[in-house]
């Protein structure tokens, strides 16, 4: 059962409206392959993500945290992803311990701060960066905040423990929000 506090938070997301629309001239309906497979514009994240051979470790949590109702929401959601190779990164015996039930609510608010209120497209990042004079700070579904900025391998998003994860791939566009493939796992 998910707390009180997330379940509020995850409610006022889902009815938060689609407020930021692709930029005039750029379609928001390509269709862009990740993990193999084609992430189609009119699925949401879930039914796109399960095709992904690079993200079946993200579709077992979310399925084992009991996400998979909401990310199936009409959000809109900004889901930073991480794939297989980031979560084979951690700590041996990491991902299966999340995985036990026992650990739900820990997986929850690992999962839910990858999560950003809204469609933000890489524009909508790139603007907020620019206007934050090189970085822009997201507050997360589970209520602490990523910091997005540009370093010398491209656009980052650090943790609130100071760890960076790059973007791979960006403006993966769902019918419920957008995806970003990213690196590394992020962590409150």
């Amino acid at each position: 059962m998910l707390s009180a506090a997330l379940a509020l938070a995850l409610a006022t997301v889902a009815a938060a409206p689609a407020a930021i629309a692709a930029p005039q001239g750029q379609s928001m309906d390509k269709t862009v392959m990740v993990g193999g497979a084609a992430m189609y514009p009119s699925r949401n994240i879930v039914q796109n993500a399960v095709n992904s051979k690079d993200h079946t470790t993200l579709v077992a949590a979310v399925k084992a945290a009991g996400l998979v109702d909401t990310l199936e929401g009409p959000g809109p959601f900004t889901v930073f992803a991480p794939t297989n190779e980031a979560f084979a990164a951690l700590p041996a015996g990491t991902v299966d311990n999340l995985l036990k039930p026992a650990n739900k609510a820990t997986l929850v608010g690992i999962l839910t701060y990858h999560v950003v209120p809204g469609r933000l497209t890489a524009s909508d990042l790139a603007a907020k960066v620019a206007a934050g004079g090189g970085k822009a700070e997201l507050k997360t579904v589970q209520g602490e905040d990523l910091t997005v900025s540009k370093d010398s391998s491209g656009w980052a998003v650090t943790d609130a423990k100071g760890n960076t994860a790059h973007i791979t791939i960006g403006d993966v566009m769902q019918s419920n929000g957008v995806i970003f493939v990213i690196d590394k796992v992020l962590m409150p």
